[in-house]
């Protein structure tokens, strides 16, 4: 595991095969095997507490800031990115410039297998990605989004918001 410009919380459990830097990692988050979890020096990439990362996962914070809240499920397979484009080829950039955007999840957010989440994608509070989603566009709280591109599928009921706000 690559460690540079970390900060780490209480209880982190990093697998040895992810490669982890320029992030700030709050308390008992656990990231598995094989994970790319990155920002920059000058756009440290935020994982708040409680959090898991599933294996073979890839953060890029790394053009823009990332930010994950708190109690966040992110399945395996997972990319969440703030930039892309054709970053191997100027003429191409001509036509289809690099998009650079931040991206923020909210706390009990739940990313399902496969998932990708695109620049400038901001997911609410306890919204939920289906496995194999390309969410290119924002969603609020309380949603349950999939497909490709992502759309509602639908919104919580009342009964589950009170469920999930222990009410």
């Amino acid at each position: 595991m690559k460690y540079s410009n970390i900060n780490l919380g209480k209880d982190v459990e990093i697998d040895v095969s992810s490669s982890v830097n320029n992030v700030v990692i709050g308390d008992n988050v656990r990231i598995a095997k094989r994970c790319s979890v990155f920002g920059s020096p000058d756009n440290l990439l935020e994982i708040g507490s409680g959090c898991y990362v599933g294996m073979n996962s890839m953060l890029n914070g790394y053009a823009a800031k990332l930010t994950i809240g708190r109690n966040v499920s992110i399945a395996q397979n997972v990319s969440i990115m703030v930039d892309s484009g054709p970053n191997a080829s100027e003429l191409m950039q001509n036509v289809f410039p690099i998009i650079r955007k931040p991206v923020r999840i909210g706390n009990h957010v739940w990313i399902g297998s496969g998932s990708i989440i695109m620049p400038g994608v901001s997911l609410g509070d306890f919204c939920i990605v289906a496995a194999n989603s390309y969410v290119n566009e924002s969603f609020g709280p309380y949603t349950i989004i999939g497909g490709n591109p992502a759309k509602i599928i639908r919104s919580f009921t009342d009964e589950e918001k009170r469920k999930m706000e222990g009410m």
